[in-house]
């Protein structure tokens, strides 16, 4: 064999395993595809459905830490991505997520989730948005939100005579969308009634772990976090940066 039949056979083998590596990461990274077909899938599958609900300006980890922690619940919780309209939206990092559904598609969910993210100040203002979130936050059983996801949910109504938390660094901002919330300045995470609502961006790993274990017991959550080789703060009391950011002496 030639040194150039050499060269174009190794070339032709590169490109075959790089796009059979991309191939095989891809269900890894995707939550949902969005064919009919599939979709109609998820929902006869009989699964919880989890929807996370995302705007231009969500914060990555917001989304992903606890969607990852519930992932590794297939067998039990679909994940459905929604934004109010379009096929996308671009996190403040930069990466865009597909959208699986809209607001006015959506089927109904049992777990419903709203990150926090830069977005957040633009969402609050955004009364189609406010209006159709809350239509979804009011029939679902279990509502979270992450970092100042909480803020677009209190300024819905929704929390008004609950208590709940939110980013630290972003607690005047966030807490002044109502003054009808009993907001709590030290928390990693709030729990009352259907409502869990975490601190900031991390933090919404340890409230997620902390939804499951009420789900579907603490030795689920923790074998979870262990999985991921993740430290789970599982004291939902334990906040170390209400003090650094000057909301407790």
């Amino acid at each position: 064999m030639s040194t150039k039949e050499i060269t174009n056979n190794r070339r032709s083998f590169l490109k075959t395993a790089t796009l059979l590596g991309a191939a095989s990461l891809y269900p890894i990274i995707s939550f949902a595809e969005t064919s009919l077909d599939v979709k109609s899938n998820i929902l006869a599958e009989g699964k919880l459905i989890l929807g996370m609900v995302v705007f231009d300006g969500f914060q990555l980890l917001d989304v992903f830490g606890p969607l990852d922690v519930f992932g590794s619940l297939r067998d039990k919780v679909s994940i459905i991505i929604i934004g109010e309209k379009g096929e996308s939206a671009k996190s403040s990092a930069g990466p865009v997520l597909k959208l699986d559904y809209t607001f006015s598609n959506a089927p109904k969910i049992d777990i419903l989730m709203i990150p926090g993210g830069g977005g957040t100040r633009r969402e609050v203002k955004n009364e189609a948005f406010l209006k159709a979130f809350a239509v979804l936050a009011e029939s679902a059983p279990h509502v979270a939100t992450i970092c100042t996801g909480s803020a677009v949910l209190a300024k819905t109504g929704l929390l008004d005579g609950h208590k709940a938390t939110t980013n630290k660094r972003a607690y005047t901002w966030a807490t002044s969308q109502s003054d009808k919330v009993t907001w709590v300045p030290e928390a990693r995470w709030v729990e009352d009634g259907k409502f869990f609502t975490s601190s900031g961006v991390s933090a919404g790993i340890d409230m997620a772990l902390g939804l499951i274990a009420k789900m579907f017991g603490k030795e689920t959550a923790v074998r979870i976090a262990n999985g991921a080789e993740y430290v789970w703060n599982d004291d939902p009391n334990r906040d170390p940066f209400a003090k650094m950011n000057g909301l407790i002496k």
